[in-house]
């Protein structure tokens, strides 16, 4: 469950069109905004949000991921991840990557929140780890 504050009143609530089968949230921009070429904006929502499991109320938190048809135009999303326990308001940085500056009209669906789990926990120092077939092998080590 996604429960909205909309903190101004041209806010939209964060619309999915199948629900059950979209993995995200569609949040829109609450005013217009031009992103510079090859540059950056923060752009407000004028929501703030509260994310539940739906079956067991454990507490969610969302990651800002891009949208297809945003992507397709060179406009990506940066700095997506909203906590469960923030309640401010949720502002998107998108950044351009085209040479062209990028209009952004107010009401535009501009990037997607999908839920996750909170699985941060206790950390622990400890003089080893498990093994593993891994183990170091890094950049690259799986083949190219």
């Amino acid at each position: 469950m996604l429960k909205v504050v909309l903190l101004d009143a041209a806010a939209r609530l964060p619309v999915v069109a199948h629900a059950g089968e979209d993995l995200g949230y569609d949040v829109f921009a609450l005013e217009a905004a031009t992103l510079p070429a090859r540059g950056w904006a923060r752009v407000r929502t004028g929501i703030s949000v509260e994310a539940r499991h739906p079956r067991t109320g454990e507490p969610l938190g969302l990651l800002v991921r891009d949208r297809s048809s945003m992507a397709a135009r060179g406009i990506t999303t940066t700095g997506g991840v909203i906590d469960a326990g923030y309640r401010g308001e949720i502002q998107i940085l998108l950044a351009n990557l085209s040479a062209d500056p990028v209009p952004i009209a107010a009401g535009d669906k501009i990037a997607q929140m999908i839920p996750v789990p909170v699985l941060t926990g206790e950390v622990v120092c400890a003089e080893s780890l498990g093994e593993s077939t891994r183990a170091e092998k890094g950049f690259g080590s799986s083949g190219r």
